[in-house]
């Protein structure tokens, strides 16, 4: 029989025969590989140190004859850290050209597609439970976001972000180049987590700042109508920090009156009934950092960064997301909690996880 490869749903036609056009889609094979995205509590990333490479890797490997990315996902978890997990949810899919990963000729690398799964957050306990193989994995260490592009080749380093990104993002799995998005969102074009965190590990107190003790900065959770929080990104960096500043005399010492200023110089935003959260201890003297919620109402254009000349990217995100943003440590779930019950109290919504969105205009709410 004769067959053409022209036929809309890429099954044989006319031109050839069943045999040429299998050795013709076989020519044009590529190799199928898997990895696995693991944080801790904190959000740092699960790498291996392996016996044959420099460089850092997930969890992870080739996908095996006759089977599926997931399975072969999961079978490598069990291979390389001891441990049997279900692996269901997809970050990323990763093209990798044949040119991208400097493999050596004789290797005859033809490009590669790798699927990067969700291994989720794992506690104290289940990092306690891996039990390396003895040969190819020394070791596993959890590592900064933005230390991933100093330990690992850059196309993998590039697939990790942009998967960590398609996870806290919560839209669906990311379609990757070489490790880019083909359609990047907010938190790929603004850098997320290429940059330092912001880091705060001190304890959060949903109590009165004490008396005699000066306030150092203020700074607030915006909520949105829809139960989202504004954040502002840095344009160089990426590091995410919410709303606010340092007192300057025209406040009268008056946190609010703090909160309110510097929103409006940040951000362009205005919010109403603000709402006092608590504190926490200044690392470096006798001073508090004190915490409001309030119910955005309005912005403006984004402001000009008289200090970079550039305008901070401003985002809508659940306050889940805002965590996952920011390194605040085993405290940072006491604020959380804190920002819900204010949400409450302002009467606004507890926000689903969703897309993080770029706020580019004015808009009142």
């Amino acid at each position: 029989m004769t067959t053409t490869p022209s036929a809309p749903d890429g099954s044989p036609g006319t031109s050839m025969t069943d045999e040429e056009y299998g050795a013709l889609r076989a020519s044009a094979a590529l190799w199928a590989g898997t990895s696995v995205l693991i944080t801790d509590e904190r959000g740092r990333v699960l790498v291996q140190r392996v016996d044959y490479r420099p460089s850092r890797l997930l969890p992870g490997g080739a996908v095996d004859k006759g089977e599926s990315p997931a399975r072969a996902a999961a079978r490598e978890l069990w291979e390389e850290l001891g441990v049997t997990a279900v692996v269901d949810r997809g970050l990323a899919v990763d093209w990798v050209s044949a040119g991208a990963f400097g493999a050596p000729g004789v290797m005859r690398f033809p490009g590669e597609i790798v699927h990067v799964y969700d291994g989720g957050v794992w506690d104290e306990e289940r990092i306690a439970a891996i039990r390396l193989p003895g040969h190819e994995v020394e070791a596993v260490e959890f590592v900064e976001p933005a230390d991933l592009p100093g330990l690992m080749i850059p196309g993998d380093a590039r697939r990790a972000l942009s998967a960590l990104r398609a996870r806290i993002d919560g839209g669906g799995p990311a379609l990757l180049e070489d490790g880019v998005p083909i359609a990047p969102g907010v938190l790929d074009r603004a850098g997320a987590l290429g940059g330092a965190r912001e880091r705060d590990h001190r304890p959060f107190h949903p109590s009165p700042v004490p008396d005699g003790l000066p306030v150092r900065e203020t700074r607030g959770w915006l909520f949105a109508p829809d139960g989202r929080v504004l954040v502002l990104l840095d344009p160089g960096t990426g590091a995410a920090r919410l709303p606010g500043g340092t007192p300057e005399p025209a406040d009268h010492d008056d946190p609010r009156a703090t909160l309110v200023r510097e929103a409006d110089a940040m951000a362009a935003a205005t919010a109403a009934r603000a709402l006092y959260l608590g504190h926490l201890l200044a690392p470096d003297g006798p001073y508090a950092l004190v915490r409001y919620a309030a119910a955005l109402t309005r912005l403006g254009p984004p402001p000009v960064d008289p200090s970079t000349g550039r305008a901070r990217v401003r985002v809508l995100a659940t306050p889940e997301q805002v965590l996952e943003l920011l390194d605040w440590g085993p405290h940072g779930a006491a604020q959380l909690a804190a920002a819900h019950r204010a949400r409450a109290l302002l009467g606004v919504p507890r926000a689903a996880r969703q897309a993080v969105t770029e706020l580019t205009g004015p808009a009142a709410y």
